[in-house]
């Protein structure tokens, strides 16, 4: 037991020996460590500054610790520096000086005064981490989340890096060294200002410049440094905008001129085409009524179309003056959007911004322009597109008819049975009759392509002939009669005879040969009115006049019979 007391006794003395050695060396005070000091440089290394702090031996300090992060190190020997001295080596006696831990902890102190006093404080944005970045305060790293960094979402963040700028510190916990600052309160509160006093002086007419914060289909939203003001798409630009992207994309910088300002509810109406020159202003000399120009097809409707006559200007294509020939079509089936058409101007109201505008005037009325190519008499042919129960369509082109009404098509046929003789498709030629431009006809004629049979008969019979006919139909009414083979007559029931009894078409029968007197040649319809009737009154008076009058005492059986008797014996002397 005592030699075991005696070998932990001199245990004991040994290691107060070392301590006592330690402090011959070192010097008894070593309460230093953890302190900050001020310290000389006295030289630079590859990657150390040496620094006499006072003390028996020299320090040495990271060069990369007298710059902040991302930037090159300036230091030279004789610089005066504060040092936080770390710990003291035990083999070469040199101590351990930190500059960072130094700026730390008085950037520490300073932040905490600054948070208690809800004071803003400088920092450098230097580096990113997951959820935000990191901040430089004067020697103390703080965390910026991405959400605080500014208002408005940013896209790029490298503009504000390396940048000394102001922030808010939202959070401080020293004893776990963690800092949150936030950059987007700054500008907040600062937004909060420009806004009180922008809109204390904010005027209509006034001209600002934004930043475009944000688009919508109906337009812009404007920031004018701490208020927003609605730039609508109407107002963007002269030109028709569909949609505001066409003109505008966030972050852009733009000039705009208050249009409306509403103190009470605070609403602000911007306008950018109000800073350029009206496109309207003289548009009447511009654009005089009949003049051709050409123009770009910026939308389409159910009534018509617009056409863009230059930045600013638009006009509208009425669907009735779209195609002289395709009716009741939808505007689109006719143009598309962004087509080059040409129109003519047809009317121009400058004070309600309005230009009428005619696409088929510009390309010329096809029915004039038929007219001058095909004067009647013209021969044509084309293919039969349509048959109707009043005659043929015949095409003239991509865009034109032509009517051969079925009383036109043959000389001797009716109508019905002409038009049956043809079919949808055939080719036939036809001669122009007639072209009405108002009304938008062109009058064929097949059967004029042929000299009418029926014309040397019509130009030889006068009204009040006698001719000689044959029937060719009995009806109830009357009947039908051909003179000459060619010429169509009819007589009706009343003047079959002179005597009732005798007015009965069933005396009569197809093919008989009748005389009949002419009572009116129609040459049109190709047709005669003729009487039976009225050649027997007019044989009776003949007859009368040249054999004596019942008035002498004569029956008119007396002189009927006499003058048969006459017509007789001549007829025999002949």
């Amino acid at each position: 037991m005592a030699s075991a007391t005696s070998l932990a006794t001199h245990d004991h003395a040994g290691a107060e020996d070392f301590a006592a050695l330690l402090d011959a060396t070192l010097g008894p005070d070593t309460g230093f460590a953890g302190s900050v000091v001020t310290g000389r440089v006295i030289r630079v290394d590859d990657d150390y500054a040496i620094v006499d702090v006072g003390l028996k031996s020299e320090g040495r300090v990271p060069l990369k610790e007298f710059a902040p992060p991302g930037q090159k190190p300036e230091v030279k020997p004789g610089d005066v520096v504060e040092l936080f001295i770390e710990r003291y080596e035990d083999r070469d006696g040199s101590i351990v000086l930190s500059r960072e831990k130094a700026r730390r902890e008085e950037a520490w102190t300073n932040l905490e005064k600054a948070f208690q006093a809800g004071q803003r404080v400088t920092g450098t944005i230097f580096g990113r981490v997951k959820g935000g970045f990191t901040v430089d305060l004067g020697g103390a790293v703080a965390f910026l989340p991405g959400s605080q960094v500014d208002i408005r979402p940013v896209r790029d963040v490298q503009p504000l890096m390396g940048t000394p700028q102001p922030f808010q510190i939202l959070k401080m916990d020293r004893a776990r060294g963690n800092i949150v600052v936030s950059r987007r309160a700054v500008l907040e509160e600062t937004r909060a200002e420009q806004r009180a006093e922008l809109v204390q002086g904010l005027k209509e007419g006034m001209v600002l410049e934004g930043v475009v914060k944000n688009i919508t289909d109906y337009g812009a939203f404007v920031d004018l440094g701490g208020v927003d003001g609605l730039l609508h798409v109407t107002d963007i630009a002269w030109r028709r905008i569909n949609h505001p992207s066409e003109a505008l994309e966030i972050g852009q910088k733009v000039k705009v001129q208050v249009i409306r300002f509403n103190p009470e509810t605070q609403r602000i109406s911007l306008g950018m085409k109000q800073l350029m020159a009206d496109p309207w202003d003289g548009v009447a000399l511009k654009y005089p009524v009949g003049a051709k120009f050409s123009g770009r097809v910026t939308n389409i409707t159910d009534y018509g179309a617009f056409v863009e006559l230059e930045p600013g200007v638009e006009g509208l294509v009425h669907v009735s003056e779209m195609s002289w020939t395709k009716k009741n079509v939808h505007p689109g089936k006719i143009v598309a959007t962004s087509q080059e058409v040409d129109v003519m101007i047809l009317d121009v109201d400058e004070p309600k911004r309005r230009i009428s505008l005619g696409l088929k005037q510009a390309q010329g009325n096809p029915w004039e322009l038929f007219a001058e190519a095909h004067p009647p008499g013209s021969i044509v042919e084309g293919e039969i597109r349509n048959i109707t129960e009043f005659g043929l369509f015949i095409g003239l082109g991509p865009e034109l008819d032509g009517m051969v009404h079925m009383s036109d098509i043959s000389w001797d046929l009716p109508g019905e049975q002409a038009m049956a003789r043809y079919h949808k498709g055939d080719v036939v030629k036809a001669k122009v009759l007639d072209v009405d431009v108002e009304k938008e006809r062109i009058s064929l004629g097949i059967k004029q392509l042929e000299a009418d049979p029926a014309a040397e008969v019509l130009d030889r019979v006068r009204k009040g002939d006698i001719v000689t006919c044959v029937v060719t139909a009995v009806q109830s009414n009357g009947i039908e009669v051909k003179v000459d083979d060619v010429l169509t007559g009819f007589i009706r029931r009343a003047e079959l005879a002179k005597d009732r009894a005798d007015q009965r078409p069933e005396r009569f029968a197809v093919g008989e040969k009748v005389d009949a007197k002419v009572t009116a040649v129609d040459r049109a319809a190709r047709r005669l009115a003729l009487t039976i009737k009225g050649k027997e009154v007019d044989e009776e008076r003949e007859a009368m006049k040249e054999y004596g009058s019942t008035d002498s005492g004569a029956s008119l059986g007396d002189i009927l019979g006499a003058a048969i008797r006459r017509r007789r014996e001549m007829a025999g002397e002949e």
